[in-house]
């Protein structure tokens, strides 16, 4: 099944794609960044530094720790991150849904070889 990546070049500040924008879903599904980064089979720094990216590309916090306690601590979207993780998914589907006939013709023809 054919299939389209969107990634969206901010310029200058960086690159936004699938996999930041998971990474931020996976934080807000499991409330913490080093649970979010197994789940995505990535170091805990690596989803840090990912983290960092969006920070440094947007000028705010995309994510929020929250302090320990009895509990532990955790992390949670910002609302600048929850926004950003609803615009790159509408986007997503826009485009999606705006190639799909031409994603269709190619693999027709993709498909008569």
């Amino acid at each position: 099944m054919p299939s389209l990546t969107l990634r969206l070049y901010l310029d200058p500040k960086g690159r936004l794609g699938p996999g930041k924008v998971e990474l931020l879903e996976q934080i807000a599904a499991t409330g913490s960044i080093s649970a979010a980064a197994r789940a995505m089979e990535m170091s805990y720094k690596r989803a840090w530094d990912l983290v960092e990216e969006l920070k440094d590309m947007f000028g705010k916090p995309v994510v929020e720790a929250k302090t320990g306690g009895r509990h532990g601590g955790g992390a949670e979207l910002t609302p600048l991150g929850a926004a950003i993780v609803r615009q790159f998914r509408d986007m997503e589907r826009a485009v999606n849904e705006a190639a799909a006939p031409h994603i269709r013709a190619l693999q027709a023809e993709a498909d008569k070889r």
